[in-house]
């Protein structure tokens, strides 16, 4: 099966800064993708190029087999929801999603009605009269119902309280069960949509350090803990990620493989072993690659 999205070698600069070095990922069909990262590692840039609002240095990009770059084909099967988006001063949240309803045509308008209610957003209230966290909404009610064979958030959640991120995610779940698309979600709340998505991308400094399946990631790595001779002795042949220690107790995070799960010789060498979320798995991660550039200066 052809990837919905694929980018070989992509770098995009803007004069002496690199957004992009080098990336290449593969996103599949009817998945929900996280692409993590910290603010400014290159993730509005990518999704930038993806749909086709700017054409990259060198490299490759095809979304649904085609270029996106003004490619009225490609781009009519995308819906974009960016932090950035401007509507006319004059328009009201009924002539958003009026305007949307002309564009997407898997367009639900009941779905868009019952997710105004959800969120509470006066469909008469001019966009510019509405708090942070309404305008975000009114991003994730276009997105939603759009039901675009691919659809993109760049940080959609921005204003929203912890109760109004739940119902996002728990409205973007129960829709995509039901209707199936292809899901980018870019976002730095790693916690609150691990549960949610099925592969993760994470950039970082504009490289891609991760293109892998969630759940095999989430094997990806252990943390072992218990006295630090006998955590070293345990962890001695395997990649460890990250390091913490206090007094003559360690706590190591080491690269997932069979010996190093095994928890019968765990006990063997009197460590105990833990699994390593997805965000910590992320954030060690990050922070190796981090220190490996400031290493190799």
């Amino acid at each position: 099966m052809n990837p919905v999205i694929s980018m070989s070698e992509v770098t995009k600069r803007y004069g002496d800064v690199t957004a992009l070095d080098d990336v290449s990922l593969s996103v599949r069909e009817n998945t929900i993708t996280g692409l993590l990262g910290r603010n400014g590692a290159g993730k509005s840039t990518l999704m930038g190029l993806l749909t086709g609002q700017a054409l990259p240095g060198s490299g490759r990009i095809e979304v649904f087999g085609s270029h996106p770059y003004e490619n009225e084909a490609v781009l009519s099967q995308v819906s974009f929801i960016k932090e950035s988006q401007r509507y006319p001063d004059n328009f009201r949240v009924r002539h958003v999603l009026r305007a949307a309803r002309a564009l997407y045509p898997n367009w639900d308008q009941e779905f868009a009605e019952s997710l105004l209610e959800d969120f509470q957003l006066p469909p008469s209230r001019r966009v510019v009269k509405l708090s942070r966290g309404m305008f975000s909404a009114v991003g994730i009610v276009i997105g939603l119902a759009s039901r675009a064979p691919l659809t993109l958030f760049d940080e959609p959640y921005l204003g929203l309280d912890a109760v109004a991120r739940q119902l996002f995610y728990d409205r973007l779940l129960a829709d995509y069960a039901e209707n199936p698309r292809t899901v980018v979600l870019s976002t730095h709340l790693i916690d609150e949509v691990s549960d949610l998505i099925e592969h993760v991308l994470l950039i970082d400094g504009g490289r891609m350090l991760l293109d892998q399946d969630a759940e095999t990631l989430r094997e990806h790595a252990v943390t072992v803990t218990g006295p630090t001779a006998a955590v070293d002795e345990f962890t001695a042949e395997h990649e460890e990620l990250h390091r913490e220690q206090v007094g003559g107790f360690a706590r190591v995070t080491v690269r997932n493989t069979g010996a190093s799960a095994d928890r019968t010789r765990a006990r063997g060498h009197g460590v105990e072993l833990e699994p390593v979320s997805l965000q910590q798995l992320v954030v060690h991660t990050t922070t190796r690659n981090t220190s490996s550039k400031e290493s190799s200066r």
